[in-house]
C-alpha cells in the first residue's frame, strides 16, 4: 500500500494539481459556480409549478387562478433556460480576472461573440433560436468564452492603448478606446467564422456542436460506469489531499446540468424522465456530510468508536458535516493519505451510487428535477430534488450503509492503535492499558 501511495504522490498528485489550477479549468469552474444560484431558483421554480400533489396543484390554482404557473415560467426563462448566456459572461469574467484585465470588455465581446454565433437568417432578418440558450448549448459556450477572451486580453496585452498622448481623456474614455481595436478584431473573427458555417449549410451552429459531441457525451453520461468513475477518480483525488469535486467540476456540470434540464422539461410537459444521472443525484444521494459520505463516518464513529479524541472529533464536526462541509473531518482524523481508510472513503460512495441508481431504476425513488444548494442537509435535500418522500427514505438507508461499510474499518483503525499503544508503552510495566488508550487524545 505505501508502495502505491508513494507512486501515486509522485505521478499522479503533481499531474492533478496542475489541471486543478489550470487557468482556464479554473475559470470554467469557478464560471459555474457563479451562476450556480440562478440555476436553482430556475430548477425550483419547474419544481413549484409541478409539484405532483394534486390537492396542491387545485389549491395553487383556486387561490391565483390557471395562469398561476406563468409565475415559476418566467424565472425559469429568466434563469436556467438561457443558462449558456449566463455562462460565456462568467467564464470570460473569471478568466479575464485570472490575467489581471479588466473583466468587463472579455465578458461583453464574450457574449456578443455567442449571439453571432446564434444568429439565424430568416425572410430576409436575423432571429436567435431561443431554445439553444439553454443547456444544449454549454459546450460552444464555453468554447467561445475562451477563446474571445484569450483573443481579448492578448491584444490588450500587446496593444497597451497610450493614455498620455496628446488628446487627454477621461479614464472611461480611455478605457473604452483602449478596447476598440480588440473589440473589432474579436467579433470579426467570430463573424467570418459565422459566414464559414453558412457557406457550409450549417445555420444552427450550437445544433451542430450538440449532435457531433454534445449529445454523445451526454448519452455516456447517463450510464452507470461513466458515474462510477466519476465519483472514483474524485475521491481518489480527495484521498491524496487534492479537492477532487473541483477538479473535476467543469466536466461534472458540463455533462450533468444538461441532464437535469431535460428531466425538467419532461416534469413539465408531463413526460417520462429521462436520466438518472444528475448533478442533483450526486449531491443528495452519494455526497452527504461531503466527499466520501462522511456523514456516515461520523455517524459509525459516534456510535461504535470509544477512543475519545474521535468522538470528540465527532461533536466538533458534525454539525458541518449536515451542511456537506467535511474538511475537518477529512484532514482531522485524517483520511487523507491514510492507507486504512481509502478503502472504505472510495468504496462507500461507489456502492451508493450503484444502490440510488438501483432504487431510481426501478421506481422506488423519482428521478432527480430540481438543483438545491450543495449545503441543503441530507433528508431535506433528498425530498426536493426528487419532489418525493421517497427521496429523504433514500438518504436515510444511504447513510446507514455508508456507516456500516465504515464500521469494519474503524474497528480495525482501533485496533491497530492499540497496538501501536501498547507496543510504545510497553506490555510489561503492569495493568491494562485499554483504558488509557480509548482515554488518549494523541
Amino acid at each position: 500500500m505505501q508502495k502505491l501511495i508513494n507512486f501515486m504522490e509522485k505521478y499522479f498528485v503533481p499531474l492533478a494539481s496542475r489541471i486543478g489550477s489550470q487557468r482556464h479549468m479554473v475559470a470554467i469552474r469557478d464560471g459555474f459556480i457563479s451562476i450556480i444560484p440562478l440555476v436553482i431558483i430556475g430548477s425550483l421554480a419547474i419544481l413549484v409549478n409541478n409539484f405532483p400533489i394534486k390537492a396542491y396543484q387545485d389549491y395553487m390554482s383556486s387561490l391565483f387562478g390557471h395562469s398561476w404557473t406563468s409565475f415559476a415560467v418566467y424565472l425559469y426563462n429568466g434563469t436556467f433556460a438561457i443558462i449558456s448566456l449566463l455562462i460565456v459572461f462568467s467564464i470570460s469574467h473569471n478568466l479575464a480576472r485570472s490575467y489581471q484585465a479588466e473583466p468587463l470588455p472579455a465578458e461583453l465581446v464574450s457574449l456578443i461573440a455567442l449571439i453571432i454565433l446564434l444568429l439565424q437568417p430568416t425572410n430576409g432578418s436575423f432571429v436567435i433560436p431561443f431554445d439553444w440558450l439553454d443547456a444544449s448549448g454549454l459546450f460552444v459556450a464555453i468554447f467561445v468564452a475562451i477563446i474571445s477572451t484569450e483573443i481579448m486580453v492578448r491584444l490588450r496585452q500587446f496593444l497597451k492603448f497610450d493614455r498620455k498622448g496628446p488628446i487627454r481623456m477621461a479614464p472611461i474614455l480611455s478605457r473604452s478606446f483602449a478596447t476598440l481595436l480588440p473589440m473589432l478584431v474579436v467579433l470579426s473573427l467570430f463573424s467570418m467564422l459565422k459566414l464559414v458555417f453558412l457557406s457550409l449549410g450549417i445555420t444552427n451552429i450550437l445544433e451542430a456542436f450538440y449532435n457531433l459531441i454534445q449529445s454523445p457525451l451526454a448519452g455516456m453520461a447517463n450510464t452507470l460506469g461513466t458515474a462510477i468513475t466519476i465519483v472514483f477518480l474524485a475521491h481518489l483525488c480527495w484521498f491524496l489531499g487534492i479537492h477532487g469535486t473541483n477538479i473535476l467540476e467543469p466536466v461534472i456540470q458540463a455533462m450533468y446540468l444538461p441532464a437535469l434540464q431535460e428531466n425538467m422539461l419532461a416534469l413539465a410537459r408531463g413526460e417520462v424522465i429521462p436520466n438518472v444521472f444528475t448533478k442533483p443525484f450526486f449531491d443528495s444521494f452519494v455526497y452527504m456530510g461531503g466527499c466520501g459520505t462522511t456523514i456516515s463516518l461520523l455517524l459509525a464513529l459516534f456510535i461504535f468508536s470509544k477512543r475519545t479524541r474521535w468522538r470528540e472529533l465527532v461533536k466538533l464536526t458534525f454539525a458541518q458535516g449536515m451542511f456537506n462541509i467535511n474538511e475537518p473531518v477529512v484532514y482531522g482524523l485524517p483520511i487523507v493519505i491514510n492507507p486504512l481508510f481509502i478503502i472504505p472513503f472510495i468504496m462507500t460512495p461507489i456502492v451508493l451510487t450503484i444502490t440510488s441508481y438501483s432504487a431510481t431504476i426501478i421506481g422506488l425513488v423519482p428521478r432527480t428535477v430540481a438543483m438545491v444548494p450543495w449545503t441543503t442537509p441530507p433528508i431535506i435535500s433528498g425530498f426536493l430534488v426528487s419532489g418525493s418522500i421517497m427521496g429523504s427514505a433514500l438518504q436515510l438507508v444511504n447513510i446507514v450503509i455508508g456507516a456500516l461499510l465504515y464500521l469494519p474499518f474503524i474497528i480495525m483503525a482501533e485496533r491497530m492503535e492499540m497496538a501501536k499503544f501498547r507496543s510504545d508503552k510497553g506490555e510489561n510495566s503492569g495493568g491494562d492499558r485499554t483504558n488509557d488508550f480509548h482515554n488518549n487524545n494523541i
